[in-house]
């Protein structure tokens, strides 16, 4: 087989393969006998017909077809591979010359990840938060955790932001009562933001026992998108009381006895998530600066493809909500316009990102062994809530498998990124990433030679 490569662009490649007839004789073969099977010849059981039957009664023509729809995929995969391209896209395939006995000849144009070189990235500069804890970190960790054990108490006041109150709604057109909006004891914190606009400024000043209407626009249902009488009967008004900060609220909320320990316990892991925040950060930020340096043309097709990918989540989490487009949008504070410029933006980041990781993957030699694609399926099925073993069978039969091991070396390569840098925080100071490491793993820092930091495997490190 002999290959040939034609650049119709920077993304986009021809191949054209001719292939002597001999290499297709297992196609042919096989191409024999899917024939025999489907063809009925009178004094032959099926699957018996000899081939020189089948060529006298149906024609060479229909065993060459059928050669050639399982040889040509095969073939264009291993010229592929001869010229070392990488495909982006599914090949436009045309066959070219059917010599009968000698060769055929193909086209098949394709999109592929453009050639670049990627930039020396030892020594980048790379500023990342601090990981010094203060005294509002901890105060703030508190208040969220009093939130939790916030209890309610009924007021014989109107309600104010902040207040939770207990009220039925129903919704009229024209005075008609729409069944579908109506609920009975729906509990809501007044000024959260709710997607039923004035709502909010409906419920500020009411008491137990009001009543009152205002007209807004539906946001589910059949008749979303209409405008409508929404009538508000408030039942109760309460408001959050939250628990007194002291020893007997650290045992509540904690297994410690003091609040003091909690505020410890509070400090050291707020630390600790902050040393792990400078990780990322660093991942993060040095491929950004690595991206900024490098300019790759993008295969129109993947970028369509990622675009339309995006798109069709965003229908799918539409549908789920139950909200009309409007609601929806008005929900996440954007617009349809805004959320498809951010589409392509996103879009062509992930692609561009997917290239340059892959490139260092190849560079380094990084590879994945089984303990880490266990370690991913375990971390993965924890965020899911599923068992481990069912995600891992839920990959394999659908061919996933792949997929979740270029996660993990892409990964590896964004450590290799942060590895490489010269780290600070905020404040000046220089962030060792070997220390964090050692430290998030409970490990003693062990100076090393010079020449050998950066050596260390992307597995022994944190998974941030």
């Amino acid at each position: 087989m002999k290959t040939a490569v034609e650049e119709l662009s920077p993304t986009r490649v021809k191949l054209t393969v001719e292939v002597p007839f001999d290499e297709l004789r297992p196609s042919m073969d096989a191409a024999y006998k899917k024939v025999a099977q489907q063809v009925r010849v009178p004094g032959f059981r099926p699957g018996k017909v000899p081939a020189r039957i089948i060529e006298q009664r149906f024609g060479r023509a229909v065993v060459l077809e059928e050669t050639l729809n399982d040889a040509v995929p095969k073939l264009y995969g291993q010229a592929v591979d001869e010229v070392d391209v990488f495909p982006v896209s599914q090949p436009d395939i045309e066959v070219t010359k059917i010599d009968d006995g000698e060769q055929i000849e193909f086209t098949a144009e394709v999109d592929i990840r453009p050639n670049f070189d990627v930039p020396d990235y030892q020594g980048a500069e790379i500023t990342v938060d601090s990981a010094e804890v203060s005294d509002a970190d901890v105060d703030k960790q508190l208040d969220a955790l009093r939130q939790r054990f916030a209890t309610l108490t009924g007021v014989e006041r109107p309600a104010a932001d902040g207040d939770f109150v207990v009220m039925d709604l129903r919704a009229e057109i024209d005075g008609k009562n729409i069944e579908e909006q109506q609920a009975n004891e729906v509990s809501y914190e007044v000024g959260a933001g709710s997607v039923l606009q004035g709502l909010d400024d409906a419920l500020r000043g009411m008491s137990a026992g009001e009543e009152k209407s205002f007209r807004t626009e539906l946001v589910g249902g059949e008749n979303a998108g209409e405008e409508a009488d929404v009538v508000i009967n408030v039942k109760s008004v309460k408001e959050k009381v939250l628990p007194e900060l002291d020893d007997e609220f650290a045992q509540l909320a904690s297994e410690f006895d003091t609040l003091e320990e909690l505020q410890a316990s509070i400090r050291e892991q707020s630390r600790r998530n902050k040393l792990i925040d400078q990780v990322v950060q660093a991942r993060d930020k040095a491929l950004d600066t690595l991206l900024e340096k490098i300019d790759i043309p993008l295969p129109e097709s993947a970028l369509n493809t990622e675009i339309d990918a995006r798109k069709h989540n965003l229908e799918h989490q539409i549908a789920e909500s139950g909200l009309s487009r409007d609601a929806f949008f008005r929900l996440y504070q954007t617009t349809e316009e805004e959320r498809f410029a951010e589409f392509e933006t996103s879009a062509a980041k992930a692609i561009k990102v997917g290239f340059v990781l892959d490139k260092i993957v190849k560079a380094e030699e990084l590879g994945v062994d089984e303990q880490e694609l266990t370690n991913f399926v375990v971390r993965r099925a924890m965020e899911m809530g599923v068992q481990p073993n069912q995600l891992a069978q839920h990959l394999a039969d659908n061919d996933q498998l792949t997929l979740a091991m270029v996660e993990i070396v892409r990964d590896k390569a964004k450590s290799v990124l942060g590895d490489a840098a010269k780290v600070v925080d905020s404040e000046g100071n220089e962030v060792d990433l070997k220390a964090i490491y050692a430290e998030l793993n409970g490990e003693e820092v062990v100076e090393e030679p010079a020449e050998e930091s950066g050596d260390k495997p992307a597995g022994d490190k944190p998974e941030a």
